[in-house]
């Protein structure tokens, strides 16, 4: 259904929707290409951001909407539970287990109405991390091709009082600020929110949540750690140690994005690691045998 959303800049050919998700209504931002799309591409993001983070607005190379609609998959952004339209219906947000049910119900609701290609990978930032993971760690079958997840390890960098402070930690969110064109700051001030509170509490469980729900992952997984990242432990062994944690995936890939900070999608390595993320897609279809 379209929808008539909070303000904000949207790039040429996408336009804004909305889901039933099992009678929460979230907001989305679509981008479809020519003809039917080859795959669809359903990505959540990190907390305190919004759908927008993948349609940025400060140069026109950094959206993954409009890069993929372009290279024949259906894009669709998706404001979390707690987010957009439906942050007055969901003032407290919603746990990751919460949210996970809602993100399911959203994204039947969109396959029900919507052509869809092959399949469906999750491309997730920071916290749409742990909700993408979840989420995988539930699938049934339905379609999910993969993941592909930037910003969100297993081990965080800093101290849960750190955490709450969130989008307050400039550095850590964002990095050196040579790595974003020049009218980042101004375009982004329509894709910030709030952090709901029943979010923000589940901050410090997340170790504890990521080894319950890694075993259960049953398809391939990427995993994109910026150069700068300061959220989360990446060294080598924190890596090795994340990875082997994903017993159950058939494909593990581990990268790293140089040039890039926190907000990778953000930055001038946007269209890089966009780039990337369609090619593991790519590699998910190859893998399932079956072609659009």
């Amino acid at each position: 259904m379209e929808s008539t959303l909070a303000p904000g800049a949207v790039s040429q050919g996408v336009r804004r929707i909305t889901l039933d998700a099992g009678g929460v209504t979230l907001s989305a931002l679509l981008c479809e290409p020519e003809g039917a799309p080859r795959a669809t591409v359903v990505a959540v993001h990190g907390g305190g951001m919004s759908a927008g983070y993948f349609d940025g607005q400060a140069h026109p190379e950094l959206s993954l909407l409009t890069l993929g609609a372009r290279l024949g998959y259906t894009v669709l952004a998706v404001d979390r539970p707690g987010y957009g339209q439906s942050a007055a219906q969901l003032p407290e947000g919603l746990t990751v287990a919460e949210q996970t049910d809602v993100l399911r119900a959203g994204i039947d609701d969109f396959t029900a109405k919507y052509p869809t290609g092959v399949g469906v990978l999750l491309v997730a930032h920071s916290f749409g991390g742990k909700l993408a993971l979840s989420a995988a760690a539930h699938c049934t079958g339905d379609g999910l091709l993969g993941l592909d997840i930037s910003g969100c390890g297993h081990r965080y960098a800093v101290t849960p009082g750190v955490l709450r402070k969130g989008l307050k930690h400039i550095a850590r969110h964002w990095g050196p600020l040579r790595l974003y064109p020049p009218n980042t700051f101004r375009s982004s001030g329509s894709l910030v929110a709030p952090m709901p509170e029943r979010e923000a509490d589940e901050l410090k469980r997340w170790p504890e949540l990521f080894a319950a729900l890694a075993p259960r992952v049953r398809i391939p997984v990427r995993l994109t750690f910026a150069e700068h990242e300061g959220w989360w432990l990446h060294g080598e062994q924190d890596l090795a140690d994340l990875a082997a944690q994903l017993t159950s995936s058939p494909r593990i890939v581990v990268d790293r994005q140089p040039d890039a900070g926190h907000n990778i999608s953000l930055g001038w390595a946007a269209r890089s690691y966009h780039l990337r993320t369609l090619a593991f897609l790519e590699d998910c279809i190859t893998r399932t045998g079956r072609d659009a």
